[in-house]
């Protein structure tokens, strides 16, 4: 574990979608958590998803549920966090994370060890 890598991110229209993908490279330890957090322009880090990884349950913020699904391949070792209907608002730099010792679908920064470079999504209205 320790090495994630993003990809998917653009510049869409408001409304559009689009699909982040986090890689991680190595063997994940079994049943530990990973998310998606953001940072919008001049504000700070938010949580925005989390996935627990042997059942794949799911925790997000208020803003984005029912727009955004986080998933898993397990066979992979990939996160996804597919974005539907989106707003400016989401334009942010988008981070995955992965812990080593927290089993649930956590929203706290604190609970993740390894965190991706980033990868920009910006919304046009």
């Amino acid at each position: 574990q320790g090495q994630l890598v993003e990809s998917g991110g653009g510049l869409v229209q408001a409304g559009g979608s689009l699909r982040l993908s986090c890689a991680a490279s190595g063997r994940r330890p079994n049943d530990f958590a990973m998310a998606w957090f953001r940072q919008p322009p001049g504000k700070e880090r938010e949580f925005v998803a989390a996935i627990e990884w042997t059942y794949g349950i799911t925790y997000y913020r208020d803003s984005v549920k029912g727009r955004f699904t986080s998933t898993r391949d397990i066979d992979t070792n990939t996160m996804y966090l597919q974005m539907d209907s989106l707003k400016p608002e989401d334009t942010a730099v988008y981070y995955c994370a992965e812990s080593i010792t927290v089993d649930w679908a956590s929203s706290r920064a604190h609970d993740y060890d390894y965190w991706g470079e980033g990868t920009q999504v910006t919304v046009s209205s």
